[in-house]
C-alpha cells in the first residue's frame, strides 16, 4: 500500500500600483471596472494578465520548441512545418496539414483555412504532427481525398495534441468547448485583479497637430479625440494546485520559478501614451507566496471596505491584507508550509512590521523565487510504501 502523494496550493498574491494607464479595455476603449464593496474599483481581467504572463514567458524562457500558441491559423502554422521538413510546395503542404487537423474534427473559421476559434497548441506538438507524414508526404499528397482521410485516420494526431504540453498550456490550459478529448485542466486558476479603493474613471482629451498643414490658411487641429484612463493600487492573486503525481502539473523548480517569475508583470492598453508597463507598473508593492496543503485562499475580503482616498493607498493595502492573512489562519486554522515575501516598504515602518508578523522577514524576489522552487521540488519524491 502507498501513501496518497503530497499535495500542495502555491498562493500568489500580488499588490501592484499602476500610474494613469489603461491596462485593460472594455468594449468601449475604457478600462475595464467592476463594483465590489458597494462601489466602482478598477479592474484588470484574469484573461490580460494571463496573456502578459505568458508573452513574459516567450521573452524570458526556453527555445521556440518548448513554446506556445494560441491562434485560429494552426492549418497555416503546420502547412508552414510541413514544408519546411518534407520539401513539399505550398499547395501539398497545405493540402496535408488540412488532411492531419480533419480528424480532429475543429470546426472550420468563417475565413478559409482558419479555425471557428483560437486553438492552444505547442510548436513542438506541432512539429511532432508534421513529423507523422514526413518520410511519405509525396505519396500521400497523390491520393485522393477518401484515401488521404483513411490515412489520416490511421496517425496518433489526437494523441499528440492531448500529451506532452508545454509550460503555457499546462498552466493556464485550454477550452476546446465541442471536442472534450482536447481539453487541458488548467493547473492555475488566476482572479480578477481589483483596485483596493473607489476608483472614477478619467478621460485624456487629445489634440493631433497636421505637420502639414498651410500655415495662414488653415486652422484646427487634424484628429481630436478622447482615451480613458484611471490610476489604481490593484490586487490580484493565482493559486496553483500541484501534486508529487499530478497529470497536468507536476511541481519542479524550474516551471514554479518561470510562473511566479512571470505572473506579476502587468498587460497594458496604449501604452505608446501611458508608458506602461513602468517599473512601477512592472514591479509589485507586495508579493508573497503561501504554500498550504488544504486549499488556496483568496484575501480579496481585506478590501471590502474600500482603502480612504488618503495617503499611503498601498502602505494601508499592505497592512489590511497581512492582517487578513493573520485572521484567516487564526479562524480557520490552515497552518501554511511554506511562507516568503518580497515588499517595496520601509522594513522599519508600520507596514514592514506587519507584513514581517504575517509573513516572516523580507527577502529579495531571486531569493523568494529559489526558496518556493526548493520547497516545491523536495515534493517531488516517490510514495513511501505504508508500514504494514
Amino acid at each position: 500500500m502507498e501513501l496518497p502523494a503530497p499535495r500542495a496550493y502555491v498562493d500568489v498574491h500580488i499588490l501592484q500600483t499602476v500610474p494613469p494607464a489603461n491596462l485593460n479595455r472594455d468594449d468601449q476603449g475604457n478600462p475595464k471596472e467592476a463594483v465590489f464593496g458597494g462601489v466602482r474599483r478598477s479592474r484588470v481581467s484574469s484573461q490580460a494578465w494571463k496573456r502578459a504572463t505568458r508573452l513574459h514567458f516567450t521573452d524570458h524562457r526556453e527555445p521556440d520548441q518548448d513554446q506556445a500558441t494560441r491562434t485560429r491559423r494552426v492549418a497555416a502554422a503546420l502547412a508552414g512545418r510541413i514544408g519546411d521538413t518534407t520539401g513539399l510546395d505550398d499547395e501539398g503542404a497545405a493540402c496535408l496539414a488540412t488532411a492531419l487537423l480533419a480528424p480532429l474534427k475543429i470546426r472550420a473559421g468563417k475565413k478559409e483555412g482558419d479555425t471557428a476559434y483560437l486553438f492552444f497548441y505547442g510548436h513542438r506538438q506541432l512539429d511532432a504532427v508534421a513529423a507523422l507524414v514526413r518520410d511519405r508526404a509525396a505519396d500521400l499528397v497523390g491520393l485522393d481525398d477518401k484515401a488521404l482521410a483513411a490515412e489520416m485516420e490511421k496517425l496518433p494526431i489526437q494523441e499528440v495534441f492531448t500529451s506532452g504540453h508545454p509550460l503555457d498550456v499546462a498552466l493556464f490550459g485550454r477550452m476546446v468547448a465541442d471536442i472534450p478529448a482536447l481539453r487541458v485542466d488548467a493547473a492555475v486558476q488566476v482572479a480578477h485583479a481589483l483596485s483596493t479603493h473607489m476608483v472614477d474613471l478619467e478621460f485624456d482629451y487629445f489634440t493631433a497637430v497636421d505637420d502639414e498643414a498651410r500655415k495662414g490658411q488653415e486652422t484646427g487641429a487634424g484628429m481630436i479625440g478622447t482615451i480613458g484612463f484611471n490610476s489604481a493600487t490593484l490586487y490580484g492573486t493565482l493559486a496553483s494546485g500541484c501534486t508529487s503525481s499530478g497529470t497536468t502539473w507536476t511541481p519542479t523548480r524550474t516551471r514554479s520559478r518561470a510562473c511566479s517569475r512571470s505572473s506579476p508583470r502587468s498587460p497594458a492598453a496604449h501604452p505608446a501614451v501611458t508608458a506602461t508597463p513602468s517599473p512601477t507598473a512592472r514591479c509589485p508593492a507586495w508579493w508573497p507566496v503561501v504554500v498550504r496543503s488544504e486549499q488556496p485562499v483568496n484575501l480579496v475580503s481585506a478590501f471590502e471596505e474600500p482603502v480612504p482616498p488618503s495617503s499611503g493607498i498601498a502602505a494601508e493595502s499592505a497592512r489590511r491584507l497581512a492582517k487578513e492573512h493573520s485572521k484567516a489562519l487564526k479562524q480557520w486554522g490552515d497552518p501554511p508550509d511554506h511562507t516568503a515575501v518580497c515588499h517595496a516598504f520601509d522594513e522599519s515602518s508600520d507596514t514592514g512590521s506587519a507584513v514581517r508578523e504575517a509573513f516572516g522577514d523580507a527577502v529579495a524576489f531571486p531569493r523568494l523565487l529559489t526558496g518556493l522552487g526548493e520547497h516545491l521540488s523536495s515534493l517531488v519524491a516517490p510514495s513511501v510504501p505504508a508500514a504494514r
